[in-house]
């Protein structure tokens, strides 16, 4: 079954490489995108497959599920081949897989006759990635909270809004650069990509493909 982000229209009209990821059409690499991603760029990764789950029992089957979750609200650990998990409140988790890892599509097969107090959430996120050396620039302009503040080094992700959408963010670094995952709902997606695209360019950034922007993430 063929699946289509909700960025897909607009991105059709780049001229770069594109590829079938998980159902997916998925731009993969830009002619510019080298240049692009150290300076600002924004590449959509809603091909990614997610999963989230919550109740009071959701930490311990997803410990039977070989997964140790994060010890905190709003904190995140990495996951075998590059995938994460967020703890997003006390009960509540979300689960998205790397370019290299099928977690989250098991995970979903494994929940579909879930036990007691365990609650599987359908995520359908339109997901989008900046990285270089201006992501602080953006968010700045874009979100209420203050990454700059945060320690990177606690794993943190946080639900906020920006530019009116509400959003989950998870701030990081890569390779000495800024790196920033947002997720939103995916209806407000062409919403979010069309406004965040707008103030990239205004400071000099532009879109790239997946290929590199997720690659040994974590």
């Amino acid at each position: 079954m063929i699946r289509l982000s909700p960025m897909h229209d607009i991105l059709q009209s780049l001229d770069g490489s594109w590829r079938d990821l998980y159902g997916m059409p998925t731009l993969m690499e830009t002619s510019n995108d080298s240049a692009i991603a150290t300076h600002l760029g924004i590449a959509d990764v809603s091909c990614l497959t997610r999963f989230g789950v919550k109740g009071a029992n959701a930490a311990d089957w997803l410990l039977s599920q070989g997964i140790t979750t994060p010890d905190r609200p709003n904190t995140w650990n990495p996951l075998p081949d590059c995938g994460i998990i967020a703890r997003l409140g006390l009960t509540e988790f979300f689960i998205e897989d790397s370019l290299h890892s099928q977690l989250a599509l098991r995970l979903m097969e494994n929940c579909q006759q879930p036990p007691a107090r365990v609650y599987p959430i359908l995520r359908q996120d339109a997901a989008i990635v900046l990285c270089g050396s201006e992501v602080n620039e953006l968010l700045l302009q874009t979100c209420s909270v203050n990454v700059r503040a945060l320690s990177l080094m606690e794993r943190p992700v946080f639900l906020t809004s920006m530019i009116g959408v509400s959003v989950i963010i998870l701030p990081g670094e890569r390779n000495g650069q800024s790196f920033c995952r947002i997720w939103c709902d995916g209806t407000f997606g062409v919403y979010l990509w069309q406004t965040l695209s707008a103030i990239v360019a205004e400071i000099g950034g532009g879109v790239v493909g997946v290929e590199g922007r997720m690659r040994d993430e974590g």
